[in-house]
């Protein structure tokens, strides 16, 4: 029996199965670099060791650390989470070796699933469908488009679609300088690129006496960048048959290498219903609350079971029960990019929740977070801030209870996709089941994105904010603090304030002080009905609605109603001289490290161009040419490391304009 576990991970997933632990009256250890020294899952386990340094790559990801902190907290198991060495096959040997539970599947097991290129020659064996790999220099015109992708690792790292024969060459290149950076290991292959293809995978739970469990299936299809952003549980529309073929190949698969534990069998689905093997994780899938939350079961606590050495019951696993939908929430700008967001969190709760961390008694909303108010998020690790899920009796229940908790959620301090979530769960296409691969790139992840607060609810939201702050000022002042703010005697000009939006709107409003307290100026139609600092109650066209402002450093003032959330930045009627930056310059967008440099002082580029690669939030962000231009300046180098707002080039037009006229 498990005494004593260390959990070698952070953020929700550490947290997880903390909970879980404490369930069971297994006694908790955890780890953390000195970003996370004050993070949730460092303060709510029994007793915690530094894991001296920031970068992954000494911290969370150094095996001899870990294992060192295990023994020197009296840990007698080790459970490591997903990502960072949950897949290590090396990593989970020199566990066991050090006398330690390896909360997982046999080291064999993970090394047999390492590679994706391995993973497809075994799944082939098996009698499990597949799709043929092909060697990039193999590739011709009539296997396009294909898919290039890295052999080692996840997380859409090391993947690049090609539809034209004459980008092979940089995809790949590209393809394997990020794997490389990742996993340590530059292998890629090409496959075939499914356009609107299904990702459907199959939950596992198998046993040391060989017992193989298919729990049940997720379908995870709507992702950017090749990294998920919805799941659900069961998947919908698919036909029984297609269901039982990929649980006897999930089964199959897991009986092939003799596979304990959690794990899933990853497939794609083309349209007509053809089914091929992707990967199988070996480990705790991020998407599992919404197979916890259909059975009932509680995976964490079935991996530790099955470390001691217990038996899944006879029967065969739980149907399921109504379905559930997951969204993960992450710091990033859907509508540039998916730009990664870093900064503190300043508060942070979803009020529809009645469960964290475990399935709900019944139908509602679970959240697993890794933050909670304060929380700094930094540019090292995993952008994801929390997963929100919905438990409902149908699809579509589980979908309106989803995007009304979200609408509801307060999440103050950092740009995030919370509204890009509930306009894809709010959508005709996904309410009809209509979910796939491409399904971003359909609708539009640019006009999914849109801020669900519109023009007039960001003028109320401004209005709000700045009646909120006057009553708070009034509140503060030490002498006459019963006098409304700006109060005048006679008839005089409105009190107005300016904000501006992060889409660079800037929202003026403007009020009058009064016998009989405050009147709107503009935006006009609007009644003022109470006003006290934090929250403001206003009326347009007979109906009223409250507004609650949280103002913070920065200056920020987070305002929240039914009609959506809104980020303010107050604008300074006497702002400070900006710093100016040479023409040409490009800003680094965010913290991060600069990866790849493709270019040179003195090379000619044309817009949009690319430039370097610029690493951060486990994700490579390009950074192109602004405008037709000569580099005249590179002071990026690659492995630096550089603060937002930092030169990375200089593109200077004017160059360009006299090389051409043959001018010096």
């Amino acid at each position: 029996m498990i005494s004593t576990l260390l959990v070698a991970n952070r953020g929700e997933v550490a947290r997880r199965i903390l909970r879980t632990c404490r369930g069971l009256g297994i006694g908790t250890v955890a780890v953390c670099s000195d970003p996370d020294t004050d993070a949730p899952h460092t303060r709510e386990a029994d007793a915690a060791v530094r894991l001296p340094g920031r970068a992954p790559a000494d911290t969370y990801l150094c095996a001899e650390a870990i294992i060192a902190a295990a023994q020197q907290a009296g840990a007698d198991a080790l459970h490591p989470g997903y990502g960072f060495l949950a897949e290590n096959a090396s990593f989970a040997r020199d566990v066991i070796k050090a006398g330690l539970v390896w909360v997982g599947p046999r080291p064999e097991a993970i090394e047999a699933m390492g590679t994706k290129i391995s993973a497809k020659e075994l799944a082939a064996r098996a009698g499990v469908p597949v799709f043929g790999g092909l060697v990039p220099e193999s590739v011709t015109e009539d296997d396009l488009p294909v898919l290039v992708k890295a052999s080692s690792g996840g997380g859409g790292r090391g993947m690049r679609v090609v539809r034209d024969l004459a980008d092979l060459p940089g995809a790949v290149e590209a393809a394997r300088s990020e794997a490389a950076a990742a996993f340590g290991d530059a292998a890629v292959f090409c496959e075939p690129y499914v356009e609107r293809g299904r990702h459907i995978e199959v939950q596992l739970l198998a046993d040391a006496q060989g017992t193989v469990w298919a729990v049940g299936e997720r379908d995870c299809s709507i992702q950017r960048r090749y990294q998920k952003v919805i799941e659900e549980a069961p998947a919908p529309g698919i036909s029984a048959d297609l269901r039982e073929r990929l649980h006897d190949a999930a089964r199959r698969m897991a009986a092939a290498i003799g596979y304990t534990g959690a794990g899933t069998a990853e497939f794609l689905v083309a349209e007509n219903g053809a089914a091929s093997f992707l990967e199988m994780n070996t480990r705790l899938q991020v998407e599992h609350p919404v197979t916890e939350c259909v059975t009932g079961l509680d995976l964490v606590e079935w991996q530790l079971r099955i470390s001691e050495g217990e038996a899944l019951p006879a029967g065969g696993p739980p149907p399921a029960r109504g379905h559930a939908i997951e969204a993960r929430l992450y710091a990033e700008d859907p509508a540039h990019d998916w730009r990664p967001q870093s900064g503190t969190v300043h508060a942070f709760s979803v009020p529809a929740a009645v469960a964290e961390f475990t399935a709900p008694a019944h139908h509602g909303i679970r959240v697993d977070s890794g933050v909670k108010d304060g929380a700094a998020v930094g540019v090292d690790y995993d952008p994801m801030l929390a997963k929100v899920i919905a438990w409902g009796a149908t699809r579509a229940d589980a979908a309106r209870r989803l995007a009304v908790a979200l609408a509801g959620a307060k999440l103050h301090g950092l740009g995030n996709n919370r509204d890009l979530l509930v306009r894809i769960l709010r959508h005709p296409a996904f309410g009809a089941g209509e979910v796939h691969t491409g399904f971003l790139t359909d609708h539009g992840a640019a006009e999914l994105a849109r801020p669900l607060a519109d023009a007039e609810t960001t003028r109320l939201a401004a209005l709000a904010a700045a009646l909120a702050d006057a009553a708070a000022n009034r509140e503060r002042a030490p002498v006459l603090g019963t006098l409304p703010p700006g109060w005048r005697n006679l008839p005089s000009q409105p009190q107005t304030k300016r904000y501006r939006t992060a889409d660079g709107e800037e929202p003026a409003v403007a009020y009058h002080c009064t016998r009989d307290g405050f009147q709107a100026d503009r935006p006009s139609g609007v009644h003022v009905v109470r006003v006290a600092p934090g929250e403001v109650v206003l009326e347009t066209g007979g109906v009223r609605r409250t507004f609650t402002a949280a103002t913070y450093p920065g200056p920020l003032t987070c305002v929240d109603s039914p009609l959506g959330a809104v980020s303010l930045f107050p604008v300074d009627r006497f702002p400070a001289p900006e710093d100016t930056t040479e023409p040409g310059a490009l800003l680094a967008p965010m913290p991060g490290a600069i990866g790849r440099v493709v270019v040179a002082e003195g090379d000619r580029v044309r817009e949009g161009d690319l430039l370097m690669w610029l690493e951060a939030m486990k994700m490579e962000h390009r950074i192109t040419a602004p405008a037709d231009g000569v580099v005249t300046e590179l002071p990026a180098a690659p492995g630096g490391r550089v603060e937002a707002g930092a030169v990375l080039a200089v593109v200077d037009e004017a160059a360009a304009e006299d090389e051409e006229r043959g001018r010096p």
